[in-house]
């Protein structure tokens, strides 16, 4: 060693460090990689990116070869550091080489390549994965070796060696990433995206018409009214039935109605042909299910029954879409009718509006756990049929029913304003 010479040794210390850095940054950029963007790249033929998939399929070998490399070049590093200290101060040169190392190390090649690795993966990683793929082909049995010796000291403590970390993600875990990811995607298709996955967290229940709202044919009728309201429904299919919604028959759409009209045929007894058997939905079912039932049943309405049989409801494929695309039908029976502007800037809403709609309406955030209409809420509340003219204030939003029947909460008034000023005595609670 003493025939060497000192630049050559110095030349050699500042490559090996080099190369440190090189394994320390390689490391870093590669496990910070976007998996899915590195499998879009690697999609689209980029052979940096197909090299790195490929070495992370294998994260134990990659993870073997990046500290193979990286400690054998450190503790060849030292060595020659401390042939330098020797030669340059004696004996104690030993300790200052190890002290200088030791934070040259840590500056240039571990803290600052990781952090500019971790900053920007794929200019270290991807450029990196051209050297590294051929490493392991030449090191593959040094590195076998050093993972044997790891998974048996792994098994002698329990762990499991075969459970790798999924990359599949949550439906929570894809929200967090549509949200991160607004700047790459329109406003429009992320609130899209979002209405999708919060389909699984609502049911048919808070979404389906209500039975008493429903509209439908009643061959009791007289049957000229039967022919006026088939000509002037302003929906395409509608429920038959006979008496009330629970003798329902089946359904009927319009364009087959309009052939018996052409036809001159349109007495009840052909009517009745024509309708098809209903379709029924179980209460509770998550809209996501029923958006899939509906594609397989080839329908695009039913009616939802609960546990006993009973019709609670109607809900038609349209609801469905609405909450991905949001409202587009000028439908009358849609929310925006339920929910009145006055001129002072406070609403007059109908108590059956849904409290998901009223959310939307309002952009509150009432609780949608317990009843789903607003009525139901309020009944809920205050545990009796209230007087018109009583007040309230519930979950922080004041409210004053307005018109109530003899089984409910017909309309209710609804002023943000009063809650913005200061309270006063005189504004508490009116007692129920």
């Amino acid at each position: 060693m003493d025939d060497i010479p000192l630049s050559f040794l110095i030349g050699t210390l500042v490559f090996l460090i080099i190369v440190s850095g090189f394994f320390s940054g390689s490391e870093t950029g590669l496990m910070s990689l976007n998996r899915y963007r590195l499998r879009n790249l690697a999609n689209k033929n980029h052979k940096g990116a197909s090299l790195a998939q490929r070495l992370l399929e294998t994260p134990e070998r990659l993870i073997g070869l990046i500290l193979l490399g990286n400690n054998a070049v450190n503790i060849l590093a030292s060595a020659i550091a401390t042939i330098i200290g020797l030669r340059l101060f004696g004996e104690a040169g030993i300790a200052i080489a190890t002290a200088i190392l030791t934070v040259i190390i840590l500056v240039f090649a571990e803290v600052t390549p990781k952090t500019l690795a971790a900053l920007r993966p794929e200019k270290y990683a991807l450029p990196s994965a051209y050297i590294l793929t051929p490493m392991l082909r030449v090191f593959f049995p040094f590195v076998w070796a050093i993972n044997q010796i790891t998974n048996l000291l792994l098994k002698i403590l329990g762990i499991p060696i075969q459970d790798r970390s999924s990359t599949k993600l949550s439906s929570d875990e894809l929200r967090i990433v549509l949200n991160e990811a607004s700047s790459m995607i329109s406003h429009r298709h992320q609130a899209m995206l979002l209405n999708i996955l919060d389909l699984e967290h609502v049911t048919i229940d808070e979404l389906m018409i209500p039975r008493n709202e429903i509209v439908g044919i009643d061959l009791d009728d007289d049957w000229s009214q039967v022919q006026k309201q088939l000509s002037e429904s302003q929906h395409t299919r509608l429920p038959v039935y006979e008496g009330d919604i629970d003798h329902v028959l089946g359904m009927i759409h319009l364009r087959n109605a309009l052939h018996l009209f052409k036809q001159d045929r349109f007495d009840k007894a052909d009517f009745k042909k024509i309708i098809r058997e209903a379709y029924f939905v179980p209460a509770g079912t998550p809209l996501n299910t029923q958006l899939l039932n509906f594609q397989n049943e080839k329908r695009r309405i039913g009616l939802v029954v609960n546990e006993y049989g009973d019709i609670q409801g109607l809900l038609t494929l349209e609801d469905i879409l609405e909450e991905i695309v949001g409202e587009f039908t000028t439908d009358p029976s849609d929310s925006s009718k339920d929910v009145h502007i006055q001129e002072d800037g406070s609403f007059l809403v109908d108590g059956s509006i849904t409290i998901r709609e009223l959310n939307k309406a309002l952009d509150w955030n009432l609780s949608v756990e317990g009843p789903k209409t607003l009525n139901g809420l309020l009944l809920e509340y205050l545990e009796q049929i209230p007087d018109p003219g009583t007040s309230l204030m519930l979950e922080n939003y004041p409210m004053e029913i307005m018109q109530t029947t003899a089984s409910s909460i017909k309309t209710v008034h609804i002023d943000l304003n009063w809650k913005k000023e200061p309270q006063t005595e005189t504004q508490e609670e009116s007692p129920i």
